[in-house]
């Protein structure tokens, strides 16, 4: 029988729109009910077994039920990881209604980006949507969860730790997840995760300046510029735009009369937001996902 645990909602939080902010509630182990609210997770639990974990809004409440053996700290834990209440997003909202833009996001209480449960899986993630498909990205992340996830009692897998992931080998990752050029990446990286060289769960609280910190996360291979960026925005650093083309592509249509132009004239649209312009350009591109909503 599930445990539950139930949260007030905190103050500037919207439920919803952080769930949606991005498509990380569409990877497994993430499995999304719009229709009914509901967001499931599995995460490896401190003793090894995995644990089925249930978040929905309820009457101004979170509630999460916990199906496995985790107490109610680890499960308020994952939850405020996940949906980043250690985060605060005040300054974000007041510079943007200073700069009278992006005016929904302030109003909807938006600006918070879904994240895994722990850093090593938003790493390995973020390595899959480099020059790829949406649907690529979906089916190397869902591979590798069906493949070297663990299960709790009901078959219900978590996300592959560094050292499921480091115990096979490159063949697996081409020919099994269909990674690529990613397989031997993967290896290296899961091999050094694993062996302690490399811990990306010191990331999340680095006092490295933010330039130090996409250097070091560049040391990662796969790891370039826009990965760079997109992982920093992960760990609460704003100042990279992560230019993509989707974004590129968004910018062009909304801000430029649908031509194309150097990224030199983004960065300076954006440079108003200061160090908050990677979120800032997010949820300009993404203000009609909200809109009719």
């Amino acid at each position: 029988m599930p445990r539950q645990f139930k949260l007030k909602i905190p103050p500037a939080f919207a439920f919803r729109q952080t769930i949606e902010s991005h498509g990380w509630y569409d990877l497994a182990p993430f499995e999304y009910d719009a229709a009914a609210g509901r967001l499931q997770y599995a995460m490896n639990g401190a003793n090894g077994k995995t644990a089925a974990l249930e978040f929905v809004e309820i009457k101004g409440q979170i509630i999460i039920s916990a199906d496995g053996d985790i107490d109610r700290k680890a499960a308020l834990t994952a939850f405020e990881r996940i949906f980043r209440l250690d985060e605060k997003f005040d300054e974000f909202y007041k510079t943007i209604n200073e700069v009278r833009s992006i005016a929904w996001a302030s109003a909807a209480g938006a600006g918070r980006l879904l994240r895994s449960g722990t850093v090593w899986e938003d790493l390995v993630k973020t390595m899959c949507t480099t020059n790829c498909s949406w649907g690529l990205t979906k089916k190397m992340v869902g591979n590798l969860v069906e493949n070297l996830g663990s299960p709790n009692y009901a078959g219900i897998k978590a996300f592959p730790t560094p050292g499921s992931m480091a115990a096979v080998n490159e063949t697996f990752y081409r020919e099994v997840v269909r990674a690529g050029y990613r397989s031997p990446y993967f290896m290296e990286l899961a091999e050094a995760v694993a062996a302690g060289s490399i811990d990306p769960e010191i990331w999340h609280n680095s006092d490295l300046p933010t330039v130090e910190l996409k250097n070091e996360l560049k040391r990662v291979k796969g790891i370039g510029d826009y990965a760079a960026e997109n992982m920093l925005k992960l760990l609460g650093r704003y100042d990279g735009l992560a230019l993509d083309s989707w974004l590129r592509s968004g910018f062009y249509k909304k801000h430029n009369r649908g031509k194309v132009c150097a990224d030199k004239k983004i960065e300076r649209y954006y440079a108003r937001y200061g160090s908050w312009r990677g979120l800032a350009i997010w949820c300009d591109m993404t203000e009609d996902w909200f809109e009719t909503k």
